[in-house]
C-alpha cells in the first residue's frame, strides 16, 4: 500500500566541491615574525620589514611586509615548492631561512641584528649557502673561522633543518598519494553512480568497491593530513551508494523472492550486506565530521571557504548515512539521525540543497513510524510548496497512520481529526499526481476511510479561478 522509496543522496556537485578541498591542500601559507636584536640582547618586533620569498625548486619570487605586530603572512603558495624567506629592514643586517615549505603550520621567527639595511638578492643567498658570509658592504666573502660554540650552534641548526626537510618530504609524499587516490576514487564513484542509475547493480558494486579501496589507501597514507576527512566523506558516500546497489540487486533477485515466499527471515538475511555498508557509512562519515572539527579553521578566505564546504558535505553525508540506518537497519537510531540533520541544517546556506534534505528528514521520520514528528516536517514542506504531490501523498499517509495510533490509544476525537486531514491531503494528491499506480493506492485508502471511518475529503475552500474571456 505504501510507496517504495529508495534514498539516493547523489551529491551531484559533491565530487567537484570536495575536489576543491584537496586542491586547497596544494597551496599553503608562509607566516612568521621578524624581530630585531638589541644591544642588551633583548629583541623587539619589527614593523614594515621587507619579506622576500624566493622559490628555489623553480623560478619564483613573492614580496610582502610585516605588519604593525611584526608579523608576515603569504597565503596561497604552492604546497610542493621549496622556498627561502629573506628579510631586510632599515638599520638591520639582513637574514634568511632556507629550505622552507608552505602550508606546514610553522611560525618562522626571523631575528635581525643591527646593520646597514641591505636587502639580499637570491644570488647572494645562494653564494652564502655555498660557503660565503655577508660583509657589511659588498656582500659575500670567504667563510670566517668558527669558534667551538658556533660549530655546536651550527650543527644544531643544521640538524633541525634536516629534520624539517625530512618532515616536509614525507608530507609532500603523503600529499601526492592522497591527491592521486582521491582522484582515482572519484572516477570510480562517479562511474558507479551512473551504473547504479542505469540499474546495472553488479557493475556499480564493483566500481564502488574500487572507490572504497582508493579512498582507504589515501587515508592510510596519512590519517592526520588535513585532506583525510575529505577522503572519508567520499568513502562514506561510496558505501551509501554501494549499499543501495546491493539492496536493489537483492530485492530483485530470485533468491530473495523465493526466500520471501518461503517465509521466515531468509529474505531479510540476504539484505545484511547492504545494511553493513550503511552502518559503515555512518561510522566513517562521523569520523570525517570529527576530523573537520579537530582542525583549526584556516585564516585565508579561500582556504576557509573550501574548509567550510568540505565540513558541510561531511555533515550532509553523515545525515544521509544515518537516514539509511534509521529506515533500513535500526530505527532506534532515529534521534541520532535527527541530530545529524539539525547539525547539517544549521550550516547549510544553499536553499535548494537544504529543501532536498528537509524531504529526506521527513521521509526518514515517516519510515521510522515517528508520525507525530513526520507531520510537522511535512507541514513545513507544504507551506513552501503546497502543490508538491510527493509531500501531499506522504502527509496523507502520515495522518492516516497517526489516526490508527490515536484510535489505538482510545483518543477517538483526535483519530477522527487525523483521518479527516488524511482524506483531504490524499484527495489533493489524487487530483495532482500523474502516477497511476500511486493514484490507485491513494484512492483505495480514501475508499477505506469512507467505508470504515465515515470520512470523506472536504471540498477546497479556495476561491475558483475566473476564466479569461
Amino acid at each position: 500500500m505504501f510507496r517504495k522509496y529508495s534514498l539516493l543522496t547523489l551529491l551531484a556537485v559533491a565530487v567537484f566541491a570536495v575536489s576543491a578541498i584537496v586542491s586547497s591542500a596544494q597551496v599553503g601559507a608562509l607566516n612568521g615574525h621578524v624581530k630585531l636584536k638589541q644591544a642588551d640582547g633583548t629583541t623587539v618586533l619589527v614593523a614594515g620589514a621587507v619579506v622576500d620569498v624566493f622559490r628555489t625548486d623553480i623560478s619564483g619570487k613573492y614580496e610582502t611586509k610585516t605588519d604593525k605586530k611584526g608579523e608576515f603572512r603569504w597565503a596561497g603558495l604552492p604546497y610542493t615548492g621549496t622556498y627561502i624567506i629573506a628579510v631586510s629592514a632599515p638599520g638591520a643586517q639582513p637574514n634568511f631561512q632556507a629550505e622552507v615549505k608552505a602550508g606546514r603550520e610553522v611560525d618562522y621567527n626571523i631575528v635581525l641584528e643591527v646593520g646597514d639595511g641591505k636587502r639580499l638578492t637570491l644570488d647572494e643567498i645562494k653564494t652564502i649557502l655555498k660557503g660565503g658570509t655577508r660583509s657589511s658592504s659588498s656582500g659575500p666573502t670567504a667563510p670566517a673561522a668558527e669558534s667551538g660554540g658556533d660549530k655546536v650552534k651550527r650543527a644544531e641548526v643544521e640538524a633541525k633543518n634536516r629534520e624539517l626537510i625530512e618532515k616536509n618530504r614525507k608530507a609532500e609524499d603523503s600529499n601526492k598519494v592522497l591527491t592521486e587516490k582521491f582522484k582515482l576514487g572519484n572516477t570510480s564513484l562517479t562511474a558507479g553512480k551512473a551504473s547504479n542509475r542505469a540499474g546495472k547493480y553488479d557493475e556499480a558494486i564493483k566500481l564502488f568497491d574500487d572507490a572504497v579501496t582508493q579512498y582507504d589507501e589515501g587515508i592510510a597514507a596519512d590519517q592526520t593530513h588535513p585532506s583525510a576527512p575529505t577522503l572519508m566523506t567520499n568513502k562514506a558516500q561510496a558505501l551509501i551508494d554501494r549499499g543501495t546497489a546491493k539492496y536493489n540487486s537483492t530485492i530483485k533477485s530470485e533468491a530473495y523472492v523465493a526466500a520471501n515466499k518461503a517465509g521466515g527471515a531468509g529474505g531479510s538475511a540476504l539484505l545484511e550486506p547492504a545494511r553493513k555498508d550503511w552502518k559503515d557509512a555512518a561510522e566513517v562519515s562521523t569520523k570525517a565530521v570529527e576530523g573537520y572539527k579537530s582542525q583549526s579553521a584556516p585564516t585565508d578566505p579561500a582556504d576557509l571557504a573550501n574548509f567550510n564546504l568540505g565540513k558541510l558535505f561531511a555533515l550532509m553525508v553523515r545525515f544521509a548515512a544515518l537516514s539509511k540506518v534509521v529506515t533500513k537497519v535500526d530505527p532506534t537510531q532515529l534521534d541520532a539521525g535527527v541530530a545529524a540533520y539539525d547539525e547539517y541544517a544549521a550550516v547549510e546556506t544553499d536553499a535548494a540543497r537544504k529543501a532536498l534534505n528537509e524531504r529526506d528528514l521527513a521521509k526518514m521520520l515517516f519510515d521510522a513510524n515517528a508520525y507525530d514528528k513526520a507531520k510537522p516536517a511535512y507541514q513545513k514542506i507544504l507551506a513552501q510548496t503546497p502543490d508538491d504531490a510527493d509531500a501531499l501523498q506522504n502527509m496523507g499517509l502520515t495522518l492516516y497512520n497517526l489516526g490508527f495510533v490515536k484510535e489505538g490509544e482510545g483518543k477517538k476525537d483526535e483519530a477522527k481529526a487525523n483521518y479527516q486531514e488524511a482524506a483531504n491531503y490524499l484527495q489533493q494528491f489524487v487530483d495532482k499526481t500523474t502516477n497511476s499506480e500511486l493514484k490507485i493506492e491513494a484512492q483505495a485508502i480514501l475508499q477505506n476511510l469512507k467505508e470504515q471511518q465515515n470520512v470523506q475529503a472536504e471540498k477546497s475552500t479556495a476561491p475558483a479561478r475566473r476564466r479569461r474571456p
